[in-house]
């Protein structure tokens, strides 16, 4: 179990912003992050990302992120791949940006017991789409080996968020919202969902109902167009099920998750209410 106590982190912006590349270090790790955009990959010269690691790419498909998870004995030549693939269309899947994973010990079987664990706890959390599609989840290391990786791991999961990435963690509520529900209801159309302000955005609640497809309104897909297409990947990947969330879900904003569950274009700052009636925004006025 890591340690609870605090962390000295270091944001080193090598260009001198934040949307180019940034390497990010905790103080006594061995790895380190670097986040880098898709269009630098090709010309970036520095040496480093030749190296052993892990990656994630990230990227958005009709309305939800997405991320693969990939390992490499040389990073860079590997996302060099992925690039020509794209182009070549024998990946359809497009990333924008690049976070790779490099630790002073890794190595081959390392890497592939990092890649599976990352995949499985990324694929748990779902706040993501996870694009990867095999593992090698029957890779043989050290139970030695095991817990250091496993510390590792608890050390990536800081960084990438730290990054503005929650691809590991589950939604939490916000500490000054104390977990207070709201709901969000068409009785007439049998949508009734329970959600709650959460660290990334909103959060609704396994066993929440949404708007049927037969009770959408018909302007939902011509005036909301990338809510509509979130809702069918929702039910696609299996969030979604009969019309139900099979799990709790946190979207980008209450906006986007009132406008799935009633199947329309929604404010959700007045469409999620306390069991008073209260509105979500008049909730907020009154901290």
């Amino acid at each position: 179990m890591m340690s609870s106590h605090g962390k000295t982190i270091e944001l080193f912006l090598v260009n001198g912003k934040e949307d180019e590349l940034v390497i990010a270090e905790i103080y006594n790790w061995s790895g380190k992050i670097i986040k880098i955009p898709q269009t630098d990959i090709k010309n970036c010269d520095r040496e480093e990302i030749n190296g052993i690691g892990v990656y994630f790419l990230i990227g958005q498909e009709e309305g939800m992120d997405t991320v693969y998870i990939g390992e490499s004995e040389n990073i860079k030549q590997r996302l060099l791949q992925h690039l020509n693939a794209y182009d070549q269309r024998e990946e359809n899947y497009f990333w924008n940006t690049a976070l790779i994973v490099l630790g002073k010990d890794l190595n081959k079987g390392l890497i592939k017991y990092l890649e599976h664990r990352l995949v499985e706890i990324a694929r748990k959390c779902k706040r993501y789409k996870v694009l990867t599609k095999n593992t090698s989840k029957n890779t043989v290391i050290k139970e030695s080996h095991k817990a250091n990786m496993d510390e590792f791991i608890e050390f990536i999961k800081i960084l990438i968020n730290t990054l503005g990435y929650n691809i590991l963690t589950s939604p939490k509520p916000k500490p000054s919202d104390k977990k207070e529900y709201f709901y969000c209801r068409n009785v007439n159309k049998n949508a009734d969902a329970t959600g709650f302000n959460s660290t990334g955005g909103f959060t609704v609640i396994k066993g929440s109902k949404i708007v049927q497809d037969k009770d959408l309104v018909d302007s939902f897909e011509e005036l909301c167009p990338t809510y509509f297409k979130l809702r069918k990947v929702l039910i696609q990947e299996g969030i979604i099920q009969e019309n139900e969330f099979s799990q709790n879900y946190e979207f980008k904003s209450p906006s986007a998750a009132s406008s799935v569950v009633l199947g329309r274009s929604s404010n959700g700052q007045t469409d999620w209410k306390k069991a008073d009636n209260i509105t979500l925004k008049s909730s907020k006025n009154t901290l």
